[in-house]
């Protein structure tokens, strides 16, 4: 038998955990230094996602009790460009109703539905669930105190009084969350945020249902807000809630290549170089601010930060530079679409959008947990 060309490599002992010069093995479910999940985002889904909320967005401009055309609908919008002129024809009736209801209200829902779906994604991100949410950790249970408390004790409050103590409420039930999840161990950190989340929730639902019970007269306020809408926009609101869901989007999005890494696990993160507690710190406020900036003026409307991110994972990828953003202009197209449903189903009545968005993300839970289970039994 001829030779071979050069010499054959050394064995290597079975027992590489001993021998000096060799790496222990790696398990085949254990991944490679490096972030196993790539991917950016491309210009198709992009694309496609642009249109889907421009599209719904144009829809919840025409629809409505009043009639307006699209083309004079598109001049109108067109005339208030800097330096561009053009005669719409409509009255100052149409104006104020297209101006002053409808873009603050189709605006409103975008912007509320952006957010709810981003941070549900940044949570899923750090806790490595799909089925986490943006009031996993009392979100929505502090912003209904904040909201219950102003409801009943200022009767006459002009309409700005609940969104700042729903978004004060949102923020303190994080704040008591993450506080408690930091004192109860250093072990699993997740899980103890996860636990320390839901004690912190029942605690101030159990708040709110006192105040409720002391003031029974107010009920029906308290239930229209708790099911959530954005009927009442207006251009005051928005400028309260834009600049918090500015700065939001900007560190979430600077964040998904960093949340990438993190789904490797905290060992291959820090071998990296990356802090993966300062990464979920920075996400969990940042999500954190975003949920309580939605809740504020939209009330407890669900499912959103759960539906879509799982949507986008589903068509996109997994890579968190994908789904954040996609996230985003999904949420916002989701809500636009749950709202124009809301408004035109028992029209002239109108539907609370948090029932909307629970007969769809209802089921779409169910579904979610099913294909969860088949992948364990797999």
């Amino acid at each position: 038998m001829t030779p071979p060309d050069h010499d054959p490599p050394p064995a290597v002992p079975k027992d590489t955990k001993d021998a000096p010069g060799h790496a222990p093995a790696r398990p085949k479910d254990v991944p490679a230094a490096g972030p196993r999940v790539r991917g950016r985002l491309r210009a198709l889904p992009l694309a496609v996602a642009l249109v889907l909320l421009a599209a719904t967005l144009l829809a919840g401009l025409v629809v409505g009790a009043a009639g307006l055309p699209v083309s004079g609908i598109l001049e109108a919008l067109a005339d208030r460009i800097p330096f561009v002129h053009v005669d719409s024809g409509f009255s100052v009736v149409d104006e104020n109703v297209l101006f002053q209801l409808r873009v603050p209200r189709v605006l409103m829902a975008a912007l509320v539905g952006g957010m709810l779906s981003m941070a549900g994604a940044g949570y899923q991100g750090v806790f490595r669930n799909p089925l986490a949410d943006p009031y996993l950790l009392g979100a929505a249970a502090g912003a209904g105190v904040g909201a219950t408390l102003v409801i009943v004790l200022v009767p006459g409050d002009p309409g700005y009084g609940v969104p700042l103590a729903a978004f004060a409420g949102a923020i303190l039930g994080v704040a008591m969350a993450y506080a408690l999840g930091s004192a109860a161990g250093r072990g699993n950190r997740a899980a103890t945020l996860v636990l320390a989340g839901v004690a912190v929730s029942s605690f101030l639902s159990a708040v709110q249902t006192f105040v409720q019970q002391v003031k029974a007269e107010e009920l029906q306020r308290i239930y229209s807000w708790i099911l959530g809408g954005v009927g009442s926009a207006d251009w005051h609101q928005l400028a309260l809630v834009a600049p918090y869901s500015l700065v939001s989007t900007v560190v979430l999005l600077a964040h998904g290549r960093l949340l990438d890494v993190l789904s490797v696990g905290d060992e291959e993160a820090a071998s990296l170089g990356l802090s993966a507690a300062r990464v979920r710190l920075t996400v969990l406020l940042a999500a954190s601010l975003a949920t309580a900036s939605a809740v504020a003026v939209s009330g407890l409307i669900g499912f959103v930060g759960i539906v879509v991110p799982h949507a986008v994972r589903r068509l996109a990828g997994g890579s968190y530079r994908v789904v954040l953003p996609l996230s985003l202009l999904g949420g916002a197209a989701f809500l636009e679409l749950a709202d124009l449903v809301a408004r035109t189903v028992i029209a002239p009545g109108e539907l609370p959008l948090g029932v909307v968005t629970a007969f769809v993300g209802g089921p779409f839970f169910v579904a979610v947990l099913r294909a969860s289970r088949r992948q364990v039994e797999t």
